[in-house]
């Protein structure tokens, strides 16, 4: 019977060699992870972040959950969207979505290619696919996922971790912005239901 080598993993059947795939695969994630945090990190936020997700701010406090969204064009809003999901017993009316039918009713869609969405909830998968697809620009949200989690369910999977898998639709993102009083928000208008 072989010894097991120091350097194994154990498995049910007692010891697991790496493959090359497996190795490779372990370094691309690892690789990924810090494409995240370089993605997040991008832009820093700058004055007219904070004003725009004030405005954001203003349509989470409208709407059915807290998620608030506008969109901005060469300095000037041309959409707002609020979470309506109650309202129009529609799932998929988020904030961000809200923000991008309005836009693509008017000025258009192609308006929202290099434009910037301000968000009070970092946008979920549904919302940054549709982020990616809109060829949207920019991306500055104000809770992250993993804050809003603490309140409500949430798929855990960041906007950055999307957005790297869309090479051909590059956004950037920053986080944070404004994130204590989205999260004062959530807090206020969010009960977490028990497990």
């Amino acid at each position: 019977m072989r010894s097991k080598a120091p350097c194994c993993i154990a498995s049910r059947d007692g010891c697991f060699h790496p493959t090359r795939r497996f190795v490779i695969a372990g370094l691309g994630a690892t690789a990924l992870g810090a494409g995240r945090a370089f993605a997040a990190d991008k832009a820093p936020p700058s004055a007219a972040d904070e004003r725009f997700m004030r405005m954001a701010l203003e349509e989470a406090r409208r709407a059915d959950f807290p998620f608030g969204a506008v969109i901005v064009r060469d300095g000037k809003v041309i959409a707002r969207g609020g979470n309506r999901g109650r309202a129009l017993h529609d799932p998929t009316a988020h904030g961000e979505m809200v923000a991008i039918r309005n836009a693509v009713r008017s000025p258009g869609a192609e308006a929202l290619r290099g434009a910037v969405l301000y968000t009070t909830g970092e946008p979920c998968a549904m919302c940054m696919g549709a982020i990616i697809w809109c060829h949207i620009g920019r991306v500055v949200f104000a809770a992250s996922i993993d804050q809003l989690a603490t309140l409500m369910d949430q798929i855990m999977v960041t906007s950055a971790d999307l957005a790297a898998r869309a090479k051909f639709a590059p956004v950037e993102i920053t986080g944070g912005v404004l994130a204590d009083e989205a999260m004062a928000l959530f807090r206020a208008r969010v009960k977490k239901p028990p497990a």
